[in-house]
């Protein structure tokens, strides 16, 4: 294992990990309150890949995850455990034919999920679960964020209740303490700060009074502004694939991501942003999910985020590495109560100012800046 990890330039652990192994490797549930960032994959698979043995040939480890991207993210980091113990790893996940991604879920000691392709699976009777005996719930906010707690409920009914269970998310508050407390037996709780080379810097967050007719064109005007990677965030798929038309319009390349495109094109679209080669992502909530990239210096939303939580999430992927950022929101006319709310709700201090600008209604500029934190631009920390 220490050679495996030493040969992907891992010579010394993260805060997460300290924490997290030695219960892990004991067989205790394991309850962690970890950022993405943080280290937190390593911290259930190296235990997961120590605890299990190559066994019958079916999955004895099970970690589900809310995202393709993030399915393939976790996948990659066991495959490079894996060999060492002679273990086998699957990915399970809609978008690709599914009798492939059976046959080899079938067989696979370690199964990386999401939870709708796996239902579908199980349904279908193409996989068994009888033999899990560790269960990981990794960024579990966002599972319940995106509606996948019936399927996790129903996965979870098919595993031995004689488990172990390591639950990760970046906020146990609410609902999604109420399923740690569900889903663990007298866990051992952590709370685990960013990596210093992976901490968050200052971003600038700027709320900016746009027209229907001026919209696209502000938009524009900020990327072509000297810049890394932008994300322009969008509410709806069809939405994201009009910017990106509209855009080249204006001579922007840009790139649409979303759940509507295949597998394949998600992952080259993803793989042509991290390379530089496209420096516009357009993408909704759903497909930025999981999405860490420390060169993405501007965060757009060009349609408002519908609560604080999206905005602290949308917000949270510029500013990474201890880089600075910018998050801009284009606001209309009758946006500006509902955006003011979020802002308000996010902790941040508004300051309103005209501007030349002439429109329908009066133009407000309001920007702050504070300093970024592991749970996002602006929600404070609370301990557990």
């Amino acid at each position: 294992m220490i050679d495996a990890l030493a040969a992907e330039g891992i010579e010394s652990p993260f805060q997460i990990q300290v924490r997290a192994i030695p219960a892990a490797l004991s067989g205790a549930d394991v309850l962690a309150k970890a950022p993405t960032g943080s280290g937190k994959t390593l911290a259930f698979a190296v235990p997961i890949v120590e605890r299990i043995t190559p066994g019958d040939g079916r999955p004895a480890a099970l970690v589900l995850v809310p995202t393709r991207e993030l399915c393939v993210q976790v996948s990659e980091v066991f495959e490079t455990l894996t060999p060492s113990r002679g273990l086998a790893v699957a990915s399970v996940y809609g978008g690709v034919p599914l009798g492939a991604q059976a046959a080899r879920a079938k067989k696979a000691h370690v199964l990386v999920a999401t939870p709708g392709r796996l239902q579908d699976l199980m349904d279908r009777r193409l996989v068994s679960l009888d033999a899990v005996e560790i269960l990981v719930l990794d960024e579990a906010d966002r599972m319940l964020d995106m509606g996948f707690k019936p399927q996790v409920d129903r996965i979870v009914r098919r595993i031995s209740d004689d488990r172990q269970t390591m639950f990760f998310s970046a906020t146990l508050d609410g609902a999604v303490g109420e399923l740690a407390r569900a889903y663990t037996t007298a866990p051992v709780r952590i709370a685990a700060e960013l990596p210093s080379e992976h901490a968050t810097g200052e971003i600038d967050h700027q709320f900016v009074p746009v027209t229907p007719e001026n919209k696209v064109e502000k938009l524009v005007e900020l990327l072509n502004a000297d810049r890394g990677l932008a994300l322009v965030f969008v509410r709806t798929k069809r939405g994201a694939d009009r910017l990106a038309q509209r855009l080249a319009r204006h001579d922007v390349h840009a790139i649409a991501m979303h759940g509507d495109k295949t597998q394949a094109h998600r992952e080259k679209a993803l793989a042509r942003f991290e390379a530089g080669k496209v420096t516009t992502l357009i993408a909704t909530d759903v497909a930025a999910r999981g999405l860490d990239l420390s060169d993405i210096t501007h965060v757009i939303n060009f349609d408002p985020p519908e609560d604080e939580k999206a905005y602290t999430h949308r917000i949270g992927r510029t500013g990474r590495a201890g880089r600075s950022g910018t998050g801009v929101t284009l606001v209309l006319p009758d946006q500006q109560s509902e955006v003011s709310r979020v802002a308000r709700l996010n902790g941040q201090q508004e300051r309103w100012e005209e501007t030349g600008m002439k429109t329908a209604a009066p133009k407000l500029v309001y920007s702050s800046r504070r300093r970024n934190s592991k749970w996002g631009p602006t929600r404070p920390r609370r301990k557990i």
